[in-house]
């Protein structure tokens, strides 16, 4: 028989039945009026703090382009107003990323979509999701177990690049090859998965033979399509070619957050990509996409649907005239306009003079708008001896990506150029 406690001594019952009582005394008005106040929505709460201003971060007018050392795109409005509401409500991540993938599937005519956390993740999660289905694994075995497993992915030579470390946080092999004999040579029993990078300026083999040679030996192809929006209709155009799976950048022209992308492809493929990412523990645990970016995606998503590739490229081509006609008078100058190819499909205007004239290098206006508050930061291509990234050399130019600036910045960009040029 248990004894008895001793008198003045705090049991976990009693302490219980206290707190209960407690509880059912005080109330709990006021502390849901406290909760309240203190979690405030912004609106509610008075202006918003400028946190670039109170960390000493100077602020920029992009008249380069949606590079991620620039934090790409600025989301437009109404994507900003739903980033914010998604903001104020915890969700199941889980069920959010299933019913996006869903809904965005719908929009895009594929089978499988998947909200990433950037194109580079996409990649890693394609890689990971071509070697579970080959291996028919678990996504606990990668890449620690890969070595032995089949592990490897046929690239193309001139499409190797940066983002190759992508697929290797997978602990996948890349094969190289150059010409169509090669690639045919390349397949084997150990092959998961091929990677065509579709901004590759070289290679000699095209989409079309890529797609059939792979398909004829059963093997999954992704293509690296993250710049490659616009024209809006890539973003189903390559998987009605054939592809399986598809990585796109969320930052860029679609305009969504820059901590997003998006993978498209084959159902079950996309499938496995969900069981490899977050919030489950594999390979893209890491790469978390928050329910803010989820939703911001899915509404830059509906928000460029609504836009025409006719529309942007005439807004565009009109910050360009801006910014031209300011121009005008500087002795040698000429303006054009370019377009690039592929990546970065939107109208670039070149403004190319003769600095030996003007008295001042491309190089140097570009050091000169950089130094200004905020800064303006013109197109990498400018004053460039090489060509590069679908532009051409602009050794005695400098190049203006109009397509992310805001309202009253091309005017703005056209006077601080003419400046740096006239003083020269």
């Amino acid at each position: 028989m248990a004894s008895e406690p001793v008198s003045g001594a705090v049991t976990r019952r009693s302490f219980l039945q206290w707190s209960q009582s407690m509880v059912a005394m005080v109330g709990v008005a006021p502390l849901v009026a406290s909760s309240t106040e203190a979690f405030a929505a912004p609106s509610e709460a008075g202006t918003a703090t400028d946190y670039y201003a109170k960390l000493g971060v100077k602020k920029m007018i992009n008249a380069a382009g949606t590079y991620t050392m620039y934090t790409a795109a600025v989301m437009p409005p109404q994507v900003i107003r739903a980033v914010e509401e998604a903001a104020k409500h915890p969700v199941h991540l889980h069920e959010l990323q299933l019913r996006a993938g869903e809904y965005l599937a719908q929009k895009l005519r594929c089978e499988g979509a998947l909200v990433s956390c950037g194109a580079s993740s996409a990649l890693t999660l394609a890689t990971a999701a071509c070697i579970t289905s080959a291996n028919n694994c678990k996504p606990d075995d990668i890449p620690q177990d890969v070595a032995s497993m089949k592990n490897e992915v046929i690239v193309q030579k001139a499409h190797r690049y940066g983002y190759d470390h992508a697929i290797f946080l997978c602990g996948a092999k890349i094969v190289e090859v150059e010409t169509l004999e090669d690639y045919k040579r390349a397949f084997n029993e150990k092959t998961v998965m091929t990677n065509f990078f579709n901004a590759a300026e070289k290679g000699e083999i095209g989409h079309e033979q890529w797609l059939e040679v792979a398909h004829q030996h059963n093997v999954p192809c992704h293509i690296d399509a993250a710049a490659d929006m616009p024209p809006i209709s890539n973003l189903w155009k390559y998987t009605g070619m054939g592809f399986d799976l598809v990585c796109f950048s969320g930052g860029k022209g679609i305009r969504g957050p820059q901590n997003a992308g998006l993978l498209l492809g084959k159902k079950n493929l996309i499938d496995l990509a969900h069981l490899n990412n977050n919030p489950y523990e594999g390979v893209g645990r890491g790469m978390k996409v928050a329910k803010e970016q989820i939703v911001g995606m899915v509404a830059a998503v509906d928000w460029l649907l609504e836009q025409s590739d006719e529309s942007m490229e005439k807004e565009f081509t009109r910050r360009a005239d801006v910014i031209s006609k300011i121009v005008k008078d500087v002795p040698t100058l000429k303006a054009t306009i370019f377009t690039p190819e592929v990546a970065n499909h939107v109208p670039h205007l070149i403004l190319t003079y003769d600095p030996a004239v003007v008295g001042i290098t491309p190089k140097e206006v570009q050091a000169k708008l950089r130094a200004l508050d905020p800064s303006i930061e013109l197109n990498p291509a400018t004053g460039s001896q090489r060509a590069g990234n679908g532009m051409p050399a602009c050794p005695n130019a400098l190049v203006v990506g109009t397509w992310m600036l805001l309202p009253g910045e091309p005017e703005i960009v056209g006077h601080q150029i003419r400046a740096a040029l006239k003083k020269a």
